[in-house]
């Protein structure tokens, strides 16, 4: 937590800076979390959002809505059961086109979360982590780390079969740029500036 400072007046705002539960940076301007409520706005705002993915089928809160419209944010809203029967087609194209959104760096800075930053959340990082290239095991850990008790071997399973073959072929416009791990970058940059955005929420 921290505490919003006044430059002008050099004094301290009362305003406390809470992060939603099981937030975390994935990657340079990729954050994760748990759904943020309002108390977490403030520490939001110091993000600098240009987006969201929302992966629950819910509605997304008027509260929270109102927040996003205020700040030039963004939400792309991927309705995932968070039942553990969901069918692997349905999430298996969800998170497909989350990633699409996720790996586009003009939606960058970006939060990604569910309802805990848990099951979903897990699977789309874990299959973006796959795109990198990360080692299965390391993959599984990170997962676990945030899941905890809570982890799902079906969670795990969609991870590790997962066809990232599929996301590069069908997204021959980008240029992935292997940066290195001694400045902890992995970019992701589009070549064809014209390519559609999918499940954009228009206020």
């Amino acid at each position: 937590m921290g505490r919003i400072l006044d430059i002008e007046s050099g004094d301290e705002d009362e305003t406390v800076l809470v992060p939603p539960s099981n937030f975390s940076m994935v990657e340079e301007a990729i954050f994760r979390s748990s759904f943020p409520h309002p108390s977490n706005f403030p520490f939001l705002q110091t993000l600098n959002l240009r987006s969201i993915i929302y992966l629950c089928p819910e509605p997304y809160p008027h509260e929270n809505l109102e927040f996003l419209q205020s700040h030039n944010i963004r939400l792309f809203q991927f309705g995932i059961e968070g039942k553990k029967e969901n069918s692997s087609p349905v999430r298996n194209n969800s998170i497909m086109e989350a990633l699409k959104v996720l790996i586009d760096v003009r939606n960058h800075p970006v939060l990604i979360h569910c309802k805990q930053g848990k099951h979903r959340t897990g699977c789309l990082v874990g299959c973006l982590r796959k795109l990198q290239n990360w080692c299965l095991s390391s993959v599984f850990e990170e997962y676990q780390r945030f899941a905890g008790a809570k982890s799902r071997i079906m969670d795990l399973t969609f991870i590790e079969t997962f066809d990232i073959l599929i996301l590069r072929q069908c997204l021959y416009s980008i240029i992935y740029q292997y940066q290195g791990y001694g400045s902890k970058k992995r970019r992701l940059l589009y070549k064809d500036e014209s390519l559609q955005k999918p499940g954009l929420t228009s206020f």
